[in-house]
This record gives C-alpha cells, structure tokens and sequence, in this order.
C-alpha cells in the first residue's frame, strides 16, 4: 500500500459543514497499535446522521467517520496481532471519538479490534456489521431464558422492524436457533423476503401500534424489538410468563408507555441491548457464531455495494427511510 490513501474527511467551519473523499497520507494518524488496511465498512444510521452533520456526536473536527469496518494488519506494536491478521472493529466510538472505516487505512487500539473468525470473510463481516452483530446480541439475550435462567424452551419469538438491519439478521438467525419467528413489519411487500429469512409468521406493525392493555394475551417466549414505543409496550404486553424482550432501537420514539404488572405478574425480562461497550470475549463469541447463524446467500440479495463517493450521495436516503437494502462500503471500489 502507498502512503497515500482515500477517506471520508468530515470537518466544520463556523457554520458551514463540510463532508468530501480526500487524499490523505499516512501520517494523517497520530499514534496507535494496529495498522489496518480497510476491506469494507457499512451504513448504519447513526453513520447518517454523522454524515448530515455530526449528529452531535462528533466532539473535534477533522474526523474520519464509519462506526464499522473489516480489514487487513498491515502493522502491528503488540504482540495481540500481527501483520497479515484479518480483524473487524464495531463500536468503540469509532467515527465519532476517533477516525473511523470510510478510508482505506486506519490506525487503532489494540482493544477495539477482534481477529476475524476464518468461516467468514472480510465482506460477509460488514454485511453484518454493528446491526447484524446487534442482532445476534438480540437473539442471544432471548435465547437466554433456556440457557441462563434454566427455563422452558423458546419458541414463539416476536422480531419488531423485521426487514431493517437488525430485525432481517435476527429473523433469520433466531430462525437457525429452533423459534417460530413472527415479523413485524409496515413493508408487507416484503412479506416473500421475510419468510425466505425464516420467517412462519407476518404481522403488519399497525397492530401494535395502539395502546397496550395492561396485559395482554400472552403470546411469545420472547421479543427482539428493534423500535421502541407502543410496538415494544404491546410486546411486553403480550410476552409469555419468564419470557424475555430484548429492546435495542427507538425508531418508533422514546418513551414506553407500560407498566410493572407484565413484570411483577409475569417475570417478563427487558434485557436491554448495547453494542458499543461490549467485552472483547463477548465480542469473540458472537462473531465466532455468525458462520453458524447466517445465510450469507440470502442476506447478500439484499445487499447493495458502493464507493466512498456513492455513499456521499446515497446515505440521506437512510435518513428518509427510503433505502431498500443493506449498504456495504467498498473504500478500494
């Protein structure tokens, strides 16, 4: 690799924003463990917002955005990897707090990064990315009641926003885990993709977005809730006795308008989801699941490959919610 290399350079000046793909040279980082030359990153929406204007997440200027990317060591200072090494980064603030996966090279600490596991390769990494290890983070809190707390099996699994990043990745991966998976989603159009993810069952979200009763009909072992609001209070609702809901997104609002009685009456668990300060063992884990839990053929259908330039046109289209697909940054296309 030359010394000079394409990235996504967001800065601000006064009030004016500025986002352009610039040559940069290597010594645009300070110091740092890992030298990685960049493979793929990803669009997720916080990226969008980052690239609108910051999203008031970016603290100092000049910055690299791209919270995701997977690539190759080029150089490494600790004895934790070595050049040659296949690694993913997600999370850790990366693209906020520090130079972020839209560039062809980056230079970490040793701690945000995991060696890839060898069933996967660098791309079917980023089609996952902070969503889709999100997901599996999901399916596994679910999965918990049997395997933590040592209770019944989980069957019946409700997926709220079932066709966005998170809510495709978990259908289909709490699917390969033994549930009945039941999607929730407002793009019923999608209802053949949904069933080809593992989907038995479709339901429009319009039937969760009332007010929920105190409590409701008790229905699932277990919720993946990727929206919040009245979608994740009707699923609390409705979750069956000891039944767990993982609740990971607001895309539906903030606020839940609940009770204690699901809790109190019911042992129902609201497990919580974060995907940024996650250990690097947990992270292991996870990833080292991926290769068992996803089918690479089918989640790349919905797969849309561009170039740092293309993704400067495409990602107000995430913010509008008008993007139909998953989108993979190729930073060398």
């Amino acid at each position: 690799m030359t010394d000079k290399f394409k990235a996504i350079v967001l800065n601000q000046k006064g009030d004016n924003f500025l986002r352009e793909v610039k040559s940069l040279d290597k010594n645009y980082f300070g110091t740092g463990d890992v030298s990685i030359k960049i493979d793929y990153s990803d669009l997720n929406f916080k990226d969008a917002m980052i690239l609108k204007n910051g999203g008031k997440l970016i603290k100092e200027y000049p910055r690299i955005p791209g919270v995701d990317f997977s690539g190759t060591v080029l150089e490494s200072k600790v004895e934790d990897f070595k050049k040659g090494d296949q690694v993913i980064l997600t999370g850790c603030r990366v693209g906020e707090l520090y130079h972020g996966g839209y560039s062809q090279y980056a230079v970490v600490k040793k701690d945000f990064i995991i060696k890839k596991p060898e069933e996967i390769n660098t791309k079917q990494a980023m089609m996952l990315g902070t969503a889709g290890f999100t997901a599996l983070l999901c399916a596994f809190a679910v999965k918990a009641r049997e395997e933590l707390l040592l209770g019944e099996k989980v069957n019946e699994v409700l997926v709220t926003g079932a066709t966005g990043g998170v809510g495709s990745v978990a259908v289909m991966a709490l699917s390969k885990l033994g549930c009945n998976v039941t999607a929730v989603t407002g793009k019923i159009s999608q209802t053949n993709y949904l069933k080809e993810l593992g989907a038995k069952n479709i339901i429009d979200r319009k039937d969760l977005e009332s007010d929920p009763k105190l409590l409701g009909k008790g229905l699932w072992d277990g919720v993946v809730d990727t929206v919040g609001g009245n979608i994740l209070a009707n699923a609390i609702s409705q979750t069956k006795h000891s039944g767990i809901v993982a609740a990971c997104g607001n895309a539906s609002g903030n606020e839940l308008n609940t009770s204690v009685i699901p809790f109190i009456l019911r042992g129902v668990k609201l497990w919580g989801v974060d995907s940024i300060e996650v250990s690097k063992k947990r992270k292991k884990f996870i990833w080292g699941e991926a290769s068992k839990l996803i089918d690479f053929s089918i989640l790349e259908k919905s797969v849309k490959t561009v170039s740092l330039n293309e993704l400067l046109e495409i990602f107000p289209s995430m913010l509008e919610g008008k993007l139909a697909n998953k989108i993979l940054v190729d930073v060398n296309k």
